[in-house]
């Protein structure tokens, strides 16, 4: 298992970090992507040495779509009137959002964590296109979070439907990996069985 260290600079350059690590790899790889990683994963996952696609709490675009044009009808969530935007045009949320919107169902020190130690993402990210969806060809499952108030469940649902994933529910904020941690692990493992 290993962990990406993603710039979250845009997706080209998030995409070539995790192509470098899947490069990495000698055996076949399961690409798992949270949040904004479901578009990293998207793109990225069409390398030949990707069997399958996990999606935690995730954005799954297809060809030619951002995430942008997934929200573009959509209401505009609460936690966006927190965000912070700095001079070089990177998003961080306050620790109040992540307490209230993106963990409320962790303990307060985790909180404290997260929001000292999130990554700034830059906001132009939300523009940047994939341009080949590789769920269109590798299998693909879903952690979707029923209590989530970053990503809504219903446009989660959505987006699972529309690749085939097989879908695993369950109550829990945006950071389900955190607060449903088994459930998160069984899924991944499901995938590496299944391939």
């Amino acid at each position: 298992m290993v962990a990406v260290q993603n710039p979250l600079s845009s997706l080209a350059d998030d995409v070539a970090a995790t192509t470098r690590v899947i490069n990495m790899q000698t055996g076949p790889v399961i690409l798992v992507g949270h949040s904004w990683g479901g578009v990293v994963i998207s793109q990225a996952g069409n390398s030949d040495k990707v069997a399958a696609l996990v999606f935690v709490s995730a954005f799954a675009p297809d060809s030619g779509q951002s995430i942008n044009d997934l929200l573009k009808d959509l209401p505009t969530p609460a936690f966006e009137a927190d965000l912070s935007r700095d001079e070089a045009g990177y998003l961080y949320l306050s620790a109040a959002s992540v307490s209230k919107y993106f963990a409320p169902d962790l303990p307060p020190a985790t909180q404290k964590l997260i929001a000292a130690t999130q990554g700034p993402w830059f906001y132009g990210c939300l523009g940047d296109k994939v341009t080949k969806a590789a769920w269109h060809d590798k299998p693909s499952w879903w952690v979707l979070s029923g209590n989530d108030q970053i990503i809504d469940p219903r446009l989660q649902k959505g987006m699972a439907e529309a690749i085939h994933a097989k879908v695993t529910e369950v109550a829990s904020s945006h950071v389900s990996m955190l607060a449903k941690p088994a459930e998160v692990a069984a899924t991944i493992l499901a995938a590496a069985q299944a391939i």
